[in-house]
């Protein structure tokens, strides 16, 4: 028997929109990838600058899904993974360069554990690949009021990888520049949430997966190397708009209502300086993007009424039930390690 047919199958999805420059630079790593029983689907997102024709050309055994429209990164996956033949599923990132063992980690992780349903690699940066990435560093948390970081970040904080998050371990949600995904838990949860559109959507599909008792983990012996994230404008209005409304939903959709109420005005509070921090600090644009964010948070909550928890469903809490704006703006903890652990679940 040969070894492809005794391992998992597991689909790579990459979404891409117009960056060409980017498949030829990362996507031959991928392809390159040793594991034995892998399919690449490239879900193009109706690029105008021959994204299709050159992979078709340099590498015919990528299958292509050809979206009628820029659906995004939610809707862009979502619809690829129809098309995914394997029993494990990786959200990939079009600007992610990976080494050719970097499969094997992640797809033992889920064969070693049935309680676990999605599991990320460690995240570099892709021109210091001693310093950890903004996106997932080596797995994210989610502080008491609905504020995400990572081992390796607080915030705009970038740690240097000195090999002192190299434990695997569980964390509260993983990143999905590279996120391998359990298809089974898939199909019990729910895909990504397409009204996000794109930002926040991995948090709230691992928050949905521990809701149903799904367990999320790190696996910091698979690294990957990614070029954007930490290079994207900090105040960029759109990315703003997207990470406050989505975060918002998150918190919404995902807390216990009488936790909700409790933590609600606290969160309001501190988004209020933010978005004053941003109009005094000469960014107007992010200030009325973080307003405009809470007002369509607000107008769409309707759509997730049915969905938050209910009262005989086991509680789920954000991972540290200590606030990292806190931590970080007032005590200067720059670093995951400084922390306090014991506010860790």
């Amino acid at each position: 028997m040969s070894e492809s047919a005794t391992r998992p199958r597991v689909s790579i999805i990459i979404v891409t929109w117009n960056a060409l420059p980017l498949l030829q630079q990362c996507l031959p790593s991928v392809v390159a990838t040793n594991y034995p029983n892998l399919e690449i689907i490239l879900a193009d997102n109706a690029s105008s600058d021959g994204t299709v024709n050159w992979v078709r050309e340099h590498f015919p055994s990528v299958k292509i899904v050809q979206h009628p429209e820029n659906w995004k990164f939610c809707r862009g996956n979502n619809e690829a993974i129809a098309h995914a033949s394997g029993e494990y599923v990786m959200l990939l990132n079009n600007d992610v360069e990976v080494p050719p063992g970097w499969m094997d980690p992640l797809v033992e992780t889920l064969e070693d554990d049935a309680g676990v349903a999605a599991v990320q690699p460690k995240l570099l940066q892709h021109q210091d690949r001693d310093r950890f990435e903004y996106a997932g560093g080596a797995g994210g948390h989610l502080d008491l009021l609905g504020y995400p970081f990572t081992r390796g970040r607080i915030f705009f904080e970038l740690e240097k990888d000195a090999g002192q998050y190299d434990d695997a371990q569980d964390v509260f949600w993983a990143t999905g520049a590279a996120l391998l995904l359990r298809r089974s838990a898939l199909d019990e949860v729910g895909l990504l949430d397409e009204r996000f559109v794109m930002h926040m959507e991995e948090i709230d599909l691992c928050w949905r997966l521990q809701r149903s008792g799904w367990r999320v983990r790190a696996e910091p012996a698979s690294e990957v190397y990614h070029i954007g994230g930490a290079s994207l404008p900090q105040h960029d209005p759109q990315k703003a708009y997207h990470n406050f409304r989505n975060s918002l939903l998150t918190f919404y959709k995902n807390l216990p209502p009488r936790w909700w109420r409790v933590l609600f005005p606290l969160r309001v509070a501190l988004d209020a300086a933010a978005l004053a921090r941003a109009a005094f600090g000469g960014h107007p644009g992010e200030a009325h993007a973080i307003a405009r964010a809470y007002r369509d948070a607000h107008r769409m909550r309707r759509h997730y009424r049915a969905q938050r928890p209910g009262p005989n469903e086991p509680t789920v809490l954000p991972s540290y039930r200590g606030r990292v704006v806190f931590d970080h703006f007032v005590r200067g903890r720059q670093r995951f390690s400084e922390l306090s652990t014991w506010l860790f679940r």
